[in-house]
């Protein structure tokens, strides 16, 4: 550091830089390092909001559970859909959603609703970030419970070889490609901290950001093949040319891409290897933003809350 000459006495050391990326990449490092912080208060989080509850965090799985019938015995009927199948996608589909969902609104809103300790706890920001995802998947494991359930019910019909009303090829059932699950949900984690630090730091300086993202999250999830799938649009339509062009507008969702990573081996379904292409493009240029907006701004979320 260079002294700067003053005129009533000794030189004042210059503030170091704090717009560099080796600081951002050093607050993302830091945090990771404090799991027990962010990792404690994410288990704190779960049991405050469940608090004097009889049944606790079971609400969750019972919430998802509901839903996700509902959800399946209506659509199946809509689309002419074998429940044994559809049932099971409809559940795993909105079991990922729903972290998807949590991530992208309480991301939007991770900073601001840390204020307090942003202002008071001298710990990298990425803390804030990484307790909110790590909330988001101790929600993700409750609701697994779900899945499970329904697997069980409808074990026989997944394991063998089926197709789904509209699909053009079938799906080869359960096996052990189920285990690729675990590396595409380690992916859409690693995304979703890049989700949240972008979006975070956006609302923190642009108040107007969350309400929006609350707005049109909800929009979205129809036009996401979650209770719906591209089959569909293929059979409503008889195939041909406007069939084409509807499978690109679901293809052209990102967010399709992430869910079907994941859902894909959970449901034995053929696993399309694009859709890893595509999620792991969104990685390199999603964490390449976040970086950015880390370098310039970091610094400047205190101050913005």
């Amino acid at each position: 550091m260079h002294p700067i000459s003053t005129a009533d006495g000794p030189a004042a050391p210059l503030a170091p830089n704090s717009r560099t990326f080796a600081r951002a990449f050093a607050d993302v490092r830091d945090a990771w390092h404090q799991r027990e912080l962010w990792g404690h208060l994410g288990w704190q989080d779960i049991k405050q909001r469940y608090r004097r509850s009889v049944i606790g965090p079971l609400w969750i799985t019972i919430s998802m559970g509901t839903t996700a019938l509902a959800l399946g015995l209506l659509y199946s009927q809509l689309f002419g859909q074998e429940l044994a199948t559809f049932l099971p996608y409809v559940t795993a589909g909105f079991i990922i959603w729903n972290f998807i969902l949590g991530v992208v609104t309480e991301g939007a809103d991770v900073f601001i609703a840390n204020e307090g300790l942003i202002k008071h706890l001298p710990a990298p920001v990425t803390v804030h970030v990484l307790r909110m995802v790590w909330r988001q998947v101790l929600f993700f494991a409750h609701n697994l419970v779900v899945y499970f359930i329904v697997l069980a019910i409808f074990f026989p019909a997944l394991t063998e070889p089926y197709t789904m009303a509209g699909d053009v090829v079938g799906h080869p059932g359960l096996s052990w490609t189920v285990l690729l699950a675990i590396p595409a949900f380690l992916l859409v984690i690693v995304n979703a901290v890049w989700v949240a630090l972008l979006f975070g730091i956006i609302s923190t300086r642009f108040r107007d950001i969350p309400p929006v993202v609350h707005s049109f999250i909800n929009l979205i999830f129809f036009m996401t093949p979650i209770v719906w799938h591209v089959g569909v649009l293929k059979k409503v339509t008889g195939g041909g040319e406007d069939a084409g062009w509807r499978v690109l507008i679901a293809e052209l969702n990102p967010l399709y891409h992430f869910v079907e990573i994941v859902r894909a081996p959970l449901l034995g379904h053929t696993q399309s290897w694009h859709h890893w292409a595509v999620v792991g493009g969104f990685t390199v240029v999603g964490w390449a933003l976040a970086l950015i907006a880390m370098r310039n701004y970091r610094a400047r979320v205190s101050y913005w809350v």
